[in-house]
């Protein structure tokens, strides 16, 4: 899984800022369906609409927002069927998120 953390933002992008970032991001999608590696992809919702569930010796508390402050968010993902790592690394390189946050390749456990 690659997993796109991004700066916290202040403010969400404008219609033309998202304009002008979608080509790269449908670039780098098209680029992985081409190599057969494209499982899913999604963005979430804003960090301001994140729930956190915690269970401690049986009790349930929840509470509003990300689990822990940070100064990048976990943005979306993309879920891709790389062969190994340095392939998931690869794809990781691509993605536009890399060039302004971060990008973490984590693999699934199978079960």
């Amino acid at each position: 899984m690659i997993l796109i953390y991004q700066p916290k933002q202040e403010r969400q992008p404008t219609p033309e800022e998202w304009a002008a970032a979608m080509p790269a991001w449908e670039a780098y999608g098209a680029e992985i369906q081409k190599r057969g590696e494209f499982v899913d992809a999604a963005p979430l919702a804003d960090v301001s609409s994140a729930t956190t569930v915690r269970v401690r010796d049986g009790k349930r508390t929840v509470t509003d927002g990300p689990f822990a402050e940070t100064k990048e968010v976990l943005g979306g993902y993309y879920l891709v069927n790389a062969p190994t790592l340095d392939e998931a690394i690869e794809l990781a390189a691509l993605c536009p998120g890399a060039q302004y946050g971060s990008v973490e390749v984590r693999p699934l456990v199978e079960m």
